[in-house]
């Protein structure tokens, strides 16, 4: 009588495995309960990717925008700085005595005059008109009142100091004489106190 062959591991293994329906069937519900988990594990990894994205977009935009905002301050001290030279040599070319006008020194100054404006209206800047227009708080600045018979009350009658928009707002308003009649009908709506606030005391 011959001895069994010995079992092999890997049959010892498939002998201990439990095939029956009940067990099978238990271990795919098991299958598919972790098949879900990770659907869902990798679902939220996604949501979370995309939200730090958008995160990261946001803070992108914001710190561009930062930049931006710190390298127009910064352009704008500049250019608040050079209206004051701009403003001596327009009060030197007002000033200059006729016999000097025709002078090669003179007209060299004046093409620098030329060139400042071109330049302020290269980065955006636009003189503030004030002269006969009504006083606007927002835009002119009264540092004399007038008392004309001529004008309608809260007329700019005088610049004193030209104004400056950059783009679309006041960078330096305009110092302004406005004018006071008790007699006419104010052409605008602000009051005496409206002027005090743009600079008159």
């Amino acid at each position: 009588m011959t001895q069994p062959r010995p079992r092999t591991r890997a049959e010892e293994r498939i002998a201990e495995l439990d095939t029956t329906p009940q067990t099978l069937s238990a271990e795919m519900e098991e299958l598919r309960r972790q098949l879900e988990q990770a659907q869902q594990e990798a679902t939220d990894m996604k949501a979370a990717w995309q939200r730090t994205a958008a995160d990261f977009q946001n803070y992108r935009r914001r710190t561009e925008q930062d930049r931006e905002q710190m390298l127009g301050l910064a352009n704008e001290a500049l250019l608040s700085k050079l209206l004051v030279i701009v403003d001596d040599f327009d009060r030197a070319i007002a000033n200059m005595p006729a016999e000097l006008q025709k002078m090669g020194w003179i007209e060299g100054i004046a093409a620098i005059d030329r060139k400042l404006d071109l330049l302020l209206a290269s980065e955006g800047l636009t003189p503030i008109e004030a002269v006969g227009k009504p006083f606007d708080p927002h835009e002119h600045e009264a540092v004399v009142q007038e008392d004309r018979a001529d004008v309608a009350d809260g007329t700019v009658v005088a610049e004193l100091q030209r104004g400056y928009r950059i783009r679309d707002r006041v960078l330096r308003p305009a110092m302004v004489a406005v004018a006071r009649n008790g007699n006419n009908t104010p052409t605008t709506t602000e009051t005496d106190s409206e002027i005090n606030s743009g600079g008159l005391n």
